[in-house]
């Protein structure tokens, strides 16, 4: 029998970081196990509650994403021997939801959107559902779960590690779990670093929203718990369409990475107009390029939600 603990000690975390260009560098948080920032979450969550006897392996591990933190709790589980079921919606992409069904993940779509097209509400309405209609259940609840932000401050702690001169670091919000766990220890090591949050112009987490979200994953229709414990200096608001074509612009360097990765790394360029830099900036990558495939990276899909996109 393969060790399945040993999967997730030791291939979730330690990233590497890249250096991009003129003092900017890149955290490729694509390279923990199942491809994501959020393999931290899920891996830190689980261990704690299984050590605390909040749970155990028999409790049934309910969540809502559609993205990277469907998969690393799918992952996570998975290693552990326990069931996990996942409430999605039609905004997922293809390549997502195959991921999940290969992991064994039980799959609930909430189908009702809001008015800006937001599948958020409906899915925390299966969640509490679920909850009511289950024994021995836990819900994860990666919006305000004190236990997210604890998840990331080995993120943080690497980041000062691998670049202990680092001035700035770029941080992509959805949930704010990560941006809040980095912060915390970076502000307690030193307190002159700056945080910058990176949100899009679909989200309602510091602004209002402008624009219609296409790609689930970063920005949300509210503020999350999470939110509370981040210690930020500074936002960068940017859109979707930017981020994809920063995605494609990273590609022909040979970087492949998801939208989040290219919404951070076209925050640092203009963020750069305005304030110059001369020490080093980190900027979070959160995740690979793979699953944006059937999206970001999709001429026809691009084409058919983005008027501004030429084939």
């Amino acid at each position: 029998m393969y060790k399945q603990k040993i999967f997730i000690e030791t291939a979730i975390g330690n990233t590497p970081i890249i250096s991009l260009k003129n003092r900017i560098y890149a955290k490729i948080e694509g390279c923990n196990l199942f491809g994501s920032s959020k393999d931290r979450a899920a891996k830190y969550v689980l261990k704690h509650l299984l050590s605390t006897e909040q749970i155990s392996t028999s409790t049934r591990i309910i969540e809502s994403s559609s993205g990277n933190f469907a998969i690393a709790l799918a992952g996570v589980c998975n290693s552990l021997g326990m069931v996990f079921t996942c409430v999605i919606d039609p905004l997922i992409s293809p390549t997502n939801k195959s991921i999940l069904e290969c992991m064994g993940a039980n799959l609930i779509l909430a189908s009702k959107p809001d008015e800006n097209n937001n599948y958020l509400k409906a899915r925390l309405d299966i969640v509490a559902d679920f909850i009511k209609s289950n024994n021995d259940t836990y819900w994860i609840n990666q919006y305000d779960n004190p236990l997210i932000p604890n998840s990331y401050v080995s993120l943080g702690e690497e980041i000062l590690s691998q670049v202990p001169d680092v001035s700035h670091i770029f941080v992509p919000v959805s949930t704010c779990g990560t941006i809040a766990g980095i912060s915390q220890i970076v502000k307690q090591e030193n307190p002159s670093i700056k945080i910058i949050a990176v949100d899009l112009d679909c989200s309602n987490i510091f602004y209002p929203a402008l624009a219609k979200q296409h790609i689930p994953g970063m920005g949300l229709f509210r503020k999350p718990g999470n939110l509370e414990y981040a210690k930020i200096d500074d936002v960068v608001v940017v859109s979707e369409w930017e981020s994809i074509c920063e995605c494609k612009c990273l590609l022909k360097h040979g970087i492949f990475v998801g939208v989040s990765s290219g919404a951070t790394s076209i925050a640092i360029k203009k963020y750069l107009k305005s304030n110059p830099i001369y020490n080093k900036i980190v900027g979070v990558f959160p995740d690979r390029g793979e699953r944006y495939i059937n999206t970001a990276y999709n001429p026809k899909w691009c084409a058919e939600n983005f008027p501004q996109y030429k084939i």
